[in-house]
């Protein structure tokens, strides 16, 4: 059981030090896309404590399933709401909507089904889909 549990310290150990290494050298450029990747990955956490909290293997197991879900709820709703407010700040303040834009979200920007809408458009003569602009 020791030899386990050594084993578990040690590669936690050296995935805190090789995670850390690597996220300090990451350029800010790549912030925003490396949180959309942390929140994919704590999705995947919260989808683990579901399994966990509901696989009925006894009282302590359920309650720390619970406590794990919670967490991780906390840390994806955190995270997109980090994300996008870090996103937000690369839309320019002052900018003029250009014609024929699309109208603002439910925060106020365009939602990325609106961008795509304007990307991407039918031809209805067609029937295929063409890029905007090209």
């Amino acid at each position: 059981m020791s030899t386990a549990i050594e084993s578990g310290l040690y590669v936690f150990l050296l995935a805190s030090f090789v995670g850390f290494e690597v996220i300090r050298r990451v350029p800010p450029l790549f912030h925003t896309p490396l949180m959309s990747l942390t929140n994919a990955v704590a999705g995947i956490s919260l989808v683990g404590s579901l399994v966990i909290a509901g696989s009925d293997q006894g009282a302590v197991s359920t309650i720390l399933g619970t406590v794990a879900v919670t967490a991780s709820t906390i840390n994806v709703v955190g995270g997109f709401l980090i994300t996008d407010r870090m996103l937000k700040m690369f839309r320019p303040r002052d900018a003029a909507p250009k014609a024929g834009a699309p109208k603002g979200g439910a925060a106020g920007g365009a939602s990325a089904w609106d961008w795509l809408l304007a990307r991407f458009r039918k031809n209805a003569a067609t029937g295929t889909v063409q890029e905007a602009g090209r």
